[in-house]
């Protein structure tokens, strides 16, 4: 019958710790609807920023590993939860040995399972069976059973104190899904920054040419002035010197093309030598947001002051915990045991039965131990630290977010200046060019107007692409990136 009862408990071990050994490392990843519009296979990709969104969610490193560290996160959870589940250990030994009387052979084998409830009832039920073999003396048997009980009634006593643990895992937990969603936020936001760098590299590259075009037919019209005796030789040198300095301007703008589009590449976690370009068209729209409407999104949704507010919640659990230390230690007890004993010789058996039980109360009471009072004082230092760092962490999400909304309306004002700035440029580039033409103004003058309206054009650049970054910063800072993007977590 026990020996029945054994291979029972023994299997179910077995099939328990082969649960445990199956499970696989499979960590979860963030998607977005949609799929891939580029084909990798070209021999030029062109990305859009929806593309490189995509790519970064699927291959960047940083996001790769923050959901590799979620499958022992996840697990670290469920290890607290299955705290109040029933425990088995299975121990047990077998020994050959010899003395000056006789040699013997002995096994042992002793299952025990505890269980702890939310009460902090501890209760505890164990098996042993031993069996010792002698050459001499005969074969000797003992196998008992053995139930305790304790109830904590000052430390450790209550739910409150019990579920500490669990309650503090559930709260890591969502502490951790606030810095996945931090860390694909902040990636995301690097990816869309280095996209646009690629789209402003490419846009500089393009100005650069055009200057250099216009360099170029400006020489044509001087040679074509000088031939009709309308201009003097040694002015055309102007004209060579600025063609030359325009050259200049397309190969740094190319270096620093293939600089944005290697920095893309490498948070798409991509070979850097793949050729791609940005093919998003440059465009915006104004967007209108009023600091009270943004701070109370970014209270609710900004992943570093929420976990702030966890923290804050988790140095109270800790200070009630600490507190409950400080209680003597009394307990109720109880427990029954049973012990049966046979021995075997000269073909007589006897049987012996013995049975014990008890209940009462005992306690633990250190004098002069100062530990749990410095745990204690920890404890409250640690809450009181949480606060004063709450509303630090408070004050700067408000200012951070006021920043933020007020960087996006100076940035769109900006823009809209550059705008007019550049078409005035060019239409007075172009009137200055005609007057040329007809005798009525100088080399020098076009010149000056030229490095005018590539300032100009590169304002304007720069000035859009800062309004674009400022919007993406902001959904940042708003906790709002996720959203913005569709992106669903999985975890």
């Amino acid at each position: 019958m026990y020996k029945q009862k054994f291979v029972a408990i023994a299997l179910l071990s077995g099939l328990c710790n082969l649960a445990w050994t199956t499970d696989t490392l499979e960590p979860s990843r963030a998607t977005m609807p949609g799929k891939l519009s580029a084909s990798l296979n070209d021999q030029m990709v062109d990305l859009s920023l929806t593309d490189a969104v995509f790519l970064g969610l699927r291959d960047n490193r940083a996001i790769r590993s923050a959901f590799l560290q979620r499958v022992a996160q996840k697990f670290d959870l469920r290890v607290a939860e299955d705290q109040f589940t029933p425990k088995l250990v299975l121990a047990g030994r077998s020994l050959i040995g010899s003395n000056q009387d006789d040699r013997y052979r002995t096994s042992e084998v002793s299952p025990t399972t505890t269980l702890l409830t939310e009460l902090g009832t501890r209760v505890s039920l164990s098996w042993t069976n031993r069996i010792n073999q002698t050459d001499r003396s005969g074969r000797y048997q003992s196998n008992g059973l053995t139930f305790t009980i304790i109830q904590p009634l000052l430390r450790d006593a209550g739910p409150e104190v019990t579920t500490a643990p669990v309650r503090l895992a559930r709260l890591g937990e969502q502490a951790n899904r606030l810095s996945l969603k931090a860390t694909i936020s902040q990636t995301v936001t690097q990816i869309a920054v280095a996209y646009r760098e690629l789209l402003r590299a490419q846009e500089q590259l393009r100005i650069a040419r055009d200057a250099l075009a216009r360099s170029q037919q400006l020489m044509e019209v001087n040679k074509a002035l000088i031939a009709a005796g309308r201009m003097a030789e040694f002015e055309i040198v102007q004209t060579e010197a600025d063609a030359a300095t325009q050259e200049l301007g397309v190969e740094e703008a190319a270096n620093h093309l293939d600089a944005s589009r290697r920095g893309l590449l490498r948070l798409l976690a991509f070979d850097l030598n793949t050729p791609v370009r940005a093919s998003d068209a440059l465009g915006a729209k104004r967007v209108d947001l009023n600091v009270a409407q943004a701070l109370r999104i970014a209270l609710e949704n900004q992943p570093e002051y929420l976990m702030q507010l966890i923290s804050s919640e988790q140095a109270a659990i800790n200070l009630r915990v600490a507190k409950n230390q400080r209680l003597w230690d009394v307990s109720l007890v109880g427990g029954a045991s049973q012990l049966r004993d046979k021995v075997f010789g000269d073909q007589i058996s006897n049987l012996d039965r013995q049975w014990d039980k008890y209940a009462g109360i005992q306690f633990n009471i250190p004098i002069g131990d100062l530990r749990p009072r410095q745990n204690e004082i920890r404890a409250e230092v640690d809450v009181k630290d949480k606060a004063i760092r709450l509303a630090e962490m408070k004050q700067l999400t408000e200012r951070d977010v006021g920043d933020s909304v007020r960087d996006v309306g100076t940035r769109w004002r900006q823009y809209e200046i550059a705008q007019r700035a550049r078409e005035l440029s060019l239409r007075k580039l172009e009137i200055e060019r005609d007057k040329l033409k007809v005798g009525r103004s100088s080399n020098f003058q076009v010149l000056s107007f030229e490095t005018d309206l590539r300032n100009a054009e590169n304002a304007q650049l720069n000035a859009l692409i800062a309004y674009l970054n400022a919007q993406t910063l902001l959904d940042e800072k708003l906790g709002m990136t996720l959203e913005s993007w569709d992106i669903a977590l999985n975890d």
